[in-house]
Protein backbone atom coordinates (compact mmCIF):
# COMPACT_ATOMS: atom_id res chain seq x y z
CA UNK A 1 0.00 0.00 0.00
CA UNK A 2 1.45 3.87 -0.96
CA UNK A 3 0.11 6.02 1.69
CA UNK A 4 2.30 8.88 0.40
CA UNK A 5 3.69 10.21 -2.89
CA UNK A 6 5.02 13.27 -3.39
CA UNK A 7 6.20 14.91 -7.22
CA UNK A 8 8.81 16.85 -7.51
CA UNK A 9 8.32 19.04 -10.60
CA UNK A 10 11.36 21.69 -11.56
CA UNK A 11 10.24 24.49 -12.99
CA UNK A 12 12.17 27.17 -15.16
CA UNK A 13 10.46 30.64 -14.83
CA UNK A 14 7.59 29.61 -14.38
CA UNK A 15 7.17 26.29 -16.57
CA UNK A 16 6.56 23.35 -14.64
CA UNK A 17 9.17 20.69 -16.55
CA UNK A 18 7.44 18.75 -19.33
CA UNK A 19 5.78 15.86 -17.89
CA UNK A 20 5.02 17.12 -15.03
CA UNK A 21 0.86 16.28 -15.90
CA UNK A 22 1.96 12.67 -16.68
CA UNK A 23 3.60 12.19 -12.67
CA UNK A 24 1.09 13.57 -11.64
CA UNK A 25 -1.57 11.12 -13.00
CA UNK A 26 0.45 8.50 -11.79
CA UNK A 27 0.74 9.52 -8.49
CA UNK A 28 -2.79 9.77 -8.45
CA UNK A 29 -3.30 6.28 -10.13
CA UNK A 30 -0.86 4.85 -7.32
CA UNK A 31 -2.73 5.84 -4.15
CA UNK A 32 -6.42 5.63 -3.27
CA UNK A 33 -6.70 9.02 -1.60
CA UNK A 34 -6.16 12.45 -3.68
CA UNK A 35 -5.20 13.23 -0.11
CA UNK A 36 -2.12 11.30 0.34
CA UNK A 37 -0.72 13.11 -2.22
CA UNK A 38 1.59 16.30 -2.24
CA UNK A 39 3.59 18.20 -5.24
CA UNK A 40 6.79 20.20 -4.68
CA UNK A 41 7.60 22.82 -7.62
CA UNK A 42 11.04 23.97 -7.19
CA UNK A 43 13.00 26.63 -9.03
CA UNK A 44 11.96 29.88 -10.28
CA UNK A 45 8.74 31.21 -10.20
CA UNK A 46 6.87 27.96 -8.60
CA UNK A 47 3.82 30.15 -7.66
CA UNK A 48 3.02 30.36 -11.98
CA UNK A 49 4.02 26.80 -12.40
CA UNK A 50 1.04 25.90 -9.81
CA UNK A 51 -1.19 27.95 -11.79
CA UNK A 52 -0.38 26.01 -15.08
CA UNK A 53 -0.63 22.88 -13.50
CA UNK A 54 -3.93 23.95 -11.51
CA UNK A 55 -5.76 24.74 -15.09
CA UNK A 56 -5.07 21.35 -16.18
CA UNK A 57 -7.15 20.07 -13.81
CA UNK A 58 -5.16 19.48 -10.54
CA UNK A 59 -6.08 22.76 -8.79
CA UNK A 60 -7.30 20.14 -6.08
CA UNK A 61 -3.84 18.41 -5.03
CA UNK A 62 -1.83 19.85 -2.14
CA UNK A 63 1.28 21.99 -3.40
CA UNK A 64 4.15 23.13 -1.60
CA UNK A 65 6.42 25.72 -3.09
CA UNK A 66 10.14 25.98 -3.22
CA UNK A 67 11.32 29.40 -4.85
CA UNK A 68 14.93 28.00 -5.79
CA UNK A 69 16.24 30.07 -8.44
CA UNK A 70 18.33 28.78 -11.52
CA UNK A 71 18.67 24.88 -12.03
CA UNK A 72 20.60 23.10 -9.17
CA UNK A 73 19.92 19.65 -8.86
CA UNK A 74 22.97 18.53 -6.40
CA UNK A 75 21.81 21.66 -3.98
CA UNK A 76 18.07 20.88 -4.63
CA UNK A 77 18.05 17.25 -4.12
CA UNK A 78 20.83 17.99 -0.42
CA UNK A 79 17.74 20.27 0.79
CA UNK A 80 14.66 18.49 -0.51
CA UNK A 81 16.28 15.51 1.26
CA UNK A 82 15.69 16.89 4.28
CA UNK A 83 12.19 17.94 3.91
CA UNK A 84 9.57 15.85 5.71
CA UNK A 85 7.29 16.51 2.45
CA UNK A 86 9.91 14.73 0.34
CA UNK A 87 11.50 12.41 3.14
CA UNK A 88 8.51 10.85 4.77
CA UNK A 89 7.17 10.19 1.37
CA UNK A 90 6.52 6.45 0.63
CA UNK A 91 7.43 7.43 -3.30
CA UNK A 92 9.15 10.25 -4.96
CA UNK A 93 7.63 10.85 -8.42
CA UNK A 94 9.53 13.19 -10.56
CA UNK A 95 8.85 13.54 -14.75
CA UNK A 96 11.51 11.82 -16.44
CA UNK A 97 12.70 15.43 -18.51
CA UNK A 98 16.08 16.59 -18.84
CA UNK A 99 15.61 18.08 -15.45
CA UNK A 100 13.96 15.70 -13.76
CA UNK A 101 16.56 13.05 -14.54
CA UNK A 102 19.26 14.70 -13.69
CA UNK A 103 17.64 15.65 -9.91
CA UNK A 104 16.03 11.73 -9.64
CA UNK A 105 19.40 10.01 -8.79
CA UNK A 106 20.56 12.68 -6.78
CA UNK A 107 17.52 12.78 -4.54
CA UNK A 108 17.57 8.85 -4.55
CA UNK A 109 21.15 8.99 -2.91
CA UNK A 110 20.84 11.77 -0.42
CA UNK A 111 17.67 9.01 0.83
CA UNK A 112 19.23 5.76 0.13
CA UNK A 113 16.62 4.70 -1.58
CA UNK A 114 16.29 2.88 -4.81
CA UNK A 115 15.58 4.53 -8.06
CA UNK A 116 13.25 2.86 -10.96
CA UNK A 117 13.59 5.20 -14.38
CA UNK A 118 11.36 6.21 -17.32
CA UNK A 119 8.79 4.22 -15.30
CA UNK A 120 5.30 3.82 -17.63
CA UNK A 121 3.17 2.57 -14.78
CA UNK A 122 2.85 1.54 -11.15
CA UNK A 123 1.59 -0.11 -8.04
CA UNK A 124 2.64 -0.76 -4.86
CA UNK A 125 4.46 -3.86 -5.95
CA UNK A 126 5.50 -3.24 -9.25
CA UNK A 127 7.12 -0.45 -12.06
CA UNK A 128 5.98 -0.77 -15.69
CA UNK A 129 9.17 -0.37 -17.42
CA UNK A 130 10.39 -0.49 -21.07
CA UNK A 131 12.85 -2.96 -21.89
CA UNK A 132 15.54 -3.37 -24.97
CA UNK A 133 15.52 -0.10 -26.68
CA UNK A 134 11.58 0.45 -25.82
CA UNK A 135 10.99 -2.75 -28.07
CA UNK A 136 9.84 -4.89 -24.75
CA UNK A 137 8.11 -3.93 -21.57
CA UNK A 138 9.02 -5.53 -18.04
CA UNK A 139 8.39 -5.58 -14.80
CA UNK A 140 10.70 -4.35 -11.56
CA UNK A 141 9.51 -5.16 -7.98
CA UNK A 142 9.14 -2.00 -5.67
CA UNK A 143 10.64 -1.35 -2.53
CA UNK A 144 9.62 1.48 -0.96
CA UNK A 145 10.35 4.15 -0.12
CA UNK A 146 11.65 4.51 -3.41
CA UNK A 147 11.98 7.38 -6.10
CA UNK A 148 10.43 7.25 -9.44
CA UNK A 149 10.83 8.71 -12.54
CA UNK A 150 7.63 8.69 -14.85
CA UNK A 151 8.18 8.28 -18.86
CA UNK A 152 6.99 11.71 -20.41
CA UNK A 153 4.35 11.96 -23.24
CA UNK A 154 1.76 9.39 -21.51
CA UNK A 155 -1.06 11.81 -21.94
CA UNK A 156 -2.62 12.00 -18.67
CA UNK A 157 -6.55 11.34 -18.93
CA UNK A 158 -8.08 14.91 -18.51
CA UNK A 159 -9.82 15.19 -15.04
CA UNK A 160 -11.92 17.61 -13.16
CA UNK A 161 -11.15 18.90 -9.75
CA UNK A 162 -12.72 17.08 -6.30
CA UNK A 163 -14.30 19.99 -4.09
CA UNK A 164 -12.49 23.38 -3.84
CA UNK A 165 -9.00 24.46 -4.92
CA UNK A 166 -6.53 23.83 -2.24
CA UNK A 167 -4.19 26.49 -2.10
CA UNK A 168 -0.48 26.64 -2.66
CA UNK A 169 1.72 26.95 0.26
CA UNK A 170 5.86 27.73 0.43
CA UNK A 171 7.64 24.84 1.39
CA UNK A 172 8.49 25.44 5.36
CA UNK A 173 12.36 26.58 6.38
CA UNK A 174 13.78 25.24 2.20
CA UNK A 175 16.94 26.72 2.42
CA UNK A 176 19.75 25.90 -0.25
CA UNK A 177 22.63 26.11 1.84
CA UNK A 178 25.55 25.92 -0.98
CA UNK A 179 23.57 26.48 -3.60
CA UNK A 180 26.12 27.99 -5.67
CA UNK A 181 29.20 26.03 -5.97
CA UNK A 182 30.30 23.04 -4.43
CA UNK A 183 30.17 21.66 -0.81
CA UNK A 184 30.71 17.95 1.04
CA UNK A 185 27.10 17.21 1.47
CA UNK A 186 25.94 18.11 -2.11
CA UNK A 187 29.17 17.03 -3.89
CA UNK A 188 30.11 18.76 -7.27
CA UNK A 189 26.81 20.64 -9.17
CA UNK A 190 25.79 20.92 -12.41
CA UNK A 191 26.55 25.08 -13.73
CA UNK A 192 23.93 26.39 -16.50
CA UNK A 193 26.46 28.25 -18.60
CA UNK A 194 23.61 28.95 -21.20
CA UNK A 195 20.24 27.79 -22.60
CA UNK A 196 19.63 27.45 -25.93
CA UNK A 197 15.96 27.34 -28.14
CA UNK A 198 15.28 24.18 -28.84
CA UNK A 199 15.64 22.96 -32.49
CA UNK A 200 12.21 21.30 -33.53
CA UNK A 201 14.43 19.14 -35.64
CA UNK A 202 16.53 17.46 -33.06
CA UNK A 203 15.00 18.20 -29.89
CA UNK A 204 13.32 14.96 -27.80
CA UNK A 205 9.75 13.99 -29.51
CA UNK A 206 8.19 13.49 -26.12
CA UNK A 207 8.50 17.49 -25.78
CA UNK A 208 7.88 18.84 -29.13
CA UNK A 209 4.64 20.68 -29.52
CA UNK A 210 4.39 20.36 -32.95
CA UNK A 211 5.31 16.85 -35.08
CA UNK A 212 4.39 15.74 -38.45
CA UNK A 213 4.18 12.06 -38.93
CA UNK A 214 5.95 10.05 -42.00
CA UNK A 215 3.93 6.99 -42.72
CA UNK A 216 5.04 4.65 -45.78
CA UNK A 217 2.22 6.27 -47.49
CA UNK A 218 4.62 8.75 -48.72
CA UNK A 219 6.32 5.86 -50.73
CA UNK A 220 9.39 6.98 -51.09
CA UNK A 221 12.88 8.67 -49.01
CA UNK A 222 12.39 11.55 -51.59
CA UNK A 223 9.27 12.21 -49.94
CA UNK A 224 10.10 12.10 -46.75
CA UNK A 225 12.93 14.46 -47.75
CA UNK A 226 10.39 16.84 -49.12
CA UNK A 227 8.58 16.76 -46.11
CA UNK A 228 11.26 17.64 -43.81
CA UNK A 229 11.60 20.50 -45.38
CA UNK A 230 8.08 21.34 -44.98
CA UNK A 231 8.68 20.51 -40.91
CA UNK A 232 11.86 22.74 -40.77
CA UNK A 233 9.69 25.66 -42.30
CA UNK A 234 6.73 25.19 -39.86
CA UNK A 235 8.99 24.88 -36.99
CA UNK A 236 8.16 21.36 -36.57
CA UNK A 237 9.52 17.68 -35.44
CA UNK A 238 9.30 14.86 -37.96
CA UNK A 239 8.23 11.42 -36.46
CA UNK A 240 7.67 8.07 -38.16
CA UNK A 241 5.74 4.69 -37.78
CA UNK A 242 7.92 1.81 -37.43
CA UNK A 243 7.75 0.92 -41.07
CA UNK A 244 9.24 3.69 -42.13
CA UNK A 245 12.41 3.78 -39.39
CA UNK A 246 12.44 -0.05 -40.37
CA UNK A 247 13.14 0.90 -44.14
CA UNK A 248 15.76 3.57 -43.51
CA UNK A 249 14.18 6.41 -44.14
CA UNK A 250 13.66 8.24 -40.32
CA UNK A 251 16.41 7.31 -37.79
CA UNK A 252 14.72 5.04 -35.30
CA UNK A 253 15.34 8.01 -32.53
CA UNK A 254 12.05 9.24 -34.45
CA UNK A 255 9.53 6.46 -34.00
CA UNK A 256 5.92 6.89 -32.54
CA UNK A 257 4.38 4.26 -30.84
CA UNK A 258 4.49 2.01 -27.57
CA UNK A 259 7.80 0.37 -29.26
CA UNK A 260 9.31 4.08 -29.90
CA UNK A 261 8.79 7.23 -28.36
CA UNK A 262 5.91 8.30 -26.42
CA UNK A 263 4.54 11.57 -27.65
CA UNK A 264 2.39 14.27 -26.32
CA UNK A 265 2.35 17.56 -28.88
CA UNK A 266 -0.19 20.28 -29.41
CA UNK A 267 -0.18 19.16 -32.96
CA UNK A 268 -0.23 16.30 -34.87
CA UNK A 269 -0.11 16.41 -38.27
CA UNK A 270 0.24 12.54 -40.70
CA UNK A 271 1.16 11.80 -43.66
CA UNK A 272 0.40 8.35 -45.33
CA UNK A 273 -0.44 6.94 -41.87
CA UNK A 274 -2.63 4.50 -41.35
CA UNK A 275 -3.02 4.58 -37.92
CA UNK A 276 -2.17 1.15 -36.27
CA UNK A 277 -2.86 0.84 -32.41
CA UNK A 278 0.94 0.44 -31.94
CA UNK A 279 1.39 4.01 -33.57
CA UNK A 280 -1.82 5.49 -32.67
CA UNK A 281 -1.57 4.73 -28.37
CA UNK A 282 1.85 6.54 -28.13
CA UNK A 283 0.72 9.81 -29.14
CA UNK A 284 -0.72 11.16 -26.40
CA UNK A 285 -3.59 12.72 -26.05
CA UNK A 286 -2.91 15.86 -28.92
CA UNK A 287 -5.12 19.00 -29.01
CA UNK A 288 -5.84 18.90 -32.79
CA UNK A 289 -4.66 15.76 -35.24
CA UNK A 290 -4.94 15.98 -39.03
CA UNK A 291 -4.56 13.41 -41.32
CA UNK A 292 -3.65 13.03 -45.10
CA UNK A 293 -4.55 9.62 -46.49
CA UNK A 294 -6.26 7.94 -49.75
CA UNK A 295 -8.20 5.80 -47.29
CA UNK A 296 -11.01 7.49 -45.93
CA UNK A 297 -11.78 4.54 -43.73
CA UNK A 298 -8.51 4.02 -41.86
CA UNK A 299 -8.08 4.29 -38.16
CA UNK A 300 -5.75 7.56 -38.45
CA UNK A 301 -8.70 9.29 -40.41
CA UNK A 302 -11.09 7.82 -37.79
CA UNK A 303 -9.52 9.65 -34.82
CA UNK A 304 -8.47 12.90 -36.56
CA UNK A 305 -10.19 16.44 -36.26
CA UNK A 306 -9.52 17.03 -40.08
CA UNK A 307 -9.21 14.11 -42.45
CA UNK A 308 -8.19 15.09 -45.89
CA UNK A 309 -8.19 12.24 -48.49
CA UNK A 310 -5.84 13.20 -50.80
CA UNK A 311 -2.52 11.71 -52.17
CA UNK A 312 0.06 12.47 -49.38
CA UNK A 313 3.21 12.83 -51.46
CA UNK A 314 1.59 15.06 -53.66
CA UNK A 315 0.09 16.81 -50.40
CA UNK A 316 3.58 17.36 -49.63
CA UNK A 317 5.12 18.37 -52.41
CA UNK A 318 2.68 21.59 -52.96
CA UNK A 319 3.32 22.41 -49.10
CA UNK A 320 6.98 22.38 -50.22
CA UNK A 321 6.48 24.24 -53.15
CA UNK A 322 4.43 27.17 -51.08
CA UNK A 323 6.39 26.90 -47.91
CA UNK A 324 9.88 26.77 -49.48
CA UNK A 325 12.28 28.00 -52.61
CA UNK A 326 13.93 24.95 -52.57
CA UNK A 327 12.80 23.23 -55.84
CA UNK A 328 9.31 22.42 -57.56
CA UNK A 329 8.21 19.29 -54.67
CA UNK A 330 9.01 16.29 -54.38
CA UNK A 331 7.64 13.25 -56.48
CA UNK A 332 4.33 12.64 -56.07
CA UNK A 333 4.78 8.41 -55.22
CA UNK A 334 2.58 5.89 -55.57
CA UNK A 335 -0.10 7.31 -52.94
CA UNK A 336 0.03 4.19 -50.74
CA UNK A 337 -1.96 4.45 -47.24
CA UNK A 338 -0.18 1.74 -45.38
CA UNK A 339 1.79 3.04 -42.17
Amino acid sequence: MIDAVTVIVPVRDGEPAVGAVDALGMALESTAAIEAVRVVLIGHAPATAATTLGDAGFADVAMVLAEAGGFAPGAWAHALATTPTVADADMVLLPASADGRDLAPRLAAHLQCPLLAGVLGIDAHRALLPRASGRALGEAPIMLPAVVTCQTGMGAAPRETSGEPVAAEALAAFSLDGASGTSAAIGPDATVLGVDEADAATMDLSEAPFIVGVGAGLGSPEAVAALADVADALDASVGATRVVTDEGWVSHDRQIGTTGVVVDPSTYVAFGISGAVQHTSGLGSPDHVISVNLDPHCPMMQVSDLAIVADAPAVVAELRRRLTDTGTGAPTGAGEEAS
